[in-house]
This record gives C-alpha cells, sequence and structure tokens, in this order.
C-alpha cells in the first residue's frame, strides 16, 4: 500500500498511468463498454463506478492543456436526455483540473478512439452513456 493513493488505484493501474505520455488517453467505461474488444490495454476495475475511477485517476494525471477539450464522452441518440452522470463527470473534473472544456463524441467514433487508446478501464458503473475518454497532459513538477 502507498500512502497518497487511493485503494481505487490497482497497481495495474498506477502502472498504466505512469506509462502514458503527453497526449496518451485512456478510457473509463461502464459496464455495458465492449472494453475487451476495443482495448490494447485492458485494466478491470469490477465493483467500482465511472465516478470513483475518474476522480482517483485525475488525482494522479493532469489533463492536456494543449487540446481544446481533454474529455471526451459518448454522445447520446438523437432525442435522448443528457445523462445526470454527466453533471458528476463535470464537477469532479472541474475539482482535480479546474475549468475543462468537455466535448461528446458520436458512438462509434468513440469506439475507435478507444482501440486507439492507449488503455481502457472497465467498470461496473450501471448508468447508460457513462463512457469517457481522458487526454493526458505534462506532469510539471
Amino acid at each position: 500500500m502507498l500512502k497518497g493513493i487511493s485503494p481505487v488505484i490497482s497497481p495495474e493501474l498506477l502502472k498504466i498511468l505512469c506509462e502514458m505520455g503527453h497526449g496518451d488517453e485512456i478510457v473509463i467505461g461502464d459496464g455495458n463498454f465492449p472494453a475487451a474488444s476495443n482495448a490494447k490495454r485492458l485494466i478491470r476495475c469490477d465493483g467500482l463506478g465511472v465516478p470513483e475511477v475518474l476522480d482517483a485517476v485525475l488525482q494522479l494525471i493532469p489533463l492536456d492543456t494543449y487540446v481544446q477539450s481533454p474529455v471526451k464522452l459518448m454522445a447520446t441518440g438523437a432525442g435522448e436526455e443528457t445523462p445526470e452522470i454527466w453533471k458528476t463527470y463535470e464537477e469532479i473534473v472541474a475539482k482535480n483540473n479546474g475549468p475543462t472544456e468537455i466535448s461528446q463524441i458520436e458512438r462509434f467514433a468513440f469506439y475507435e478512439a478507444a482501440r486507439n487508446a492507449y488503455a481502457v478501464i472497465a467498470t461496473s458503473e450501471t448508468a447508460i452513456y457513462a463512457n469517457v475518454i481522458l487526454k493526458k497532459g505534462v506532469v510539471l513538477l
């Protein structure tokens, strides 16, 4: 066990976050996301929801300040309501990173981005459209 690191962060996830460089992306998928079939590297966080994992990850990595939107959500279908969980994501991102633009990308474009991401984290989140992509920034010491 390490001091100052959330118990949500497994040794495997910590290793992945350390390996990632500036501009690399990581996906945090909900329980319905096809994580195993879209991941170069798969980290399982069974029993956890996306908000807990998102908060723990953002305590360890900065978001990319060289892009307009370092946080991307899977867009809902036409006419569907905005998922309530997105408000929670906005709060978590703001708490850990300050004001940050969050954008949406179409479902199949999201899958393509996931296939190109450094890693995918599979959670047990039950909310729909609860998937998020984070682009890692530069760590300044």
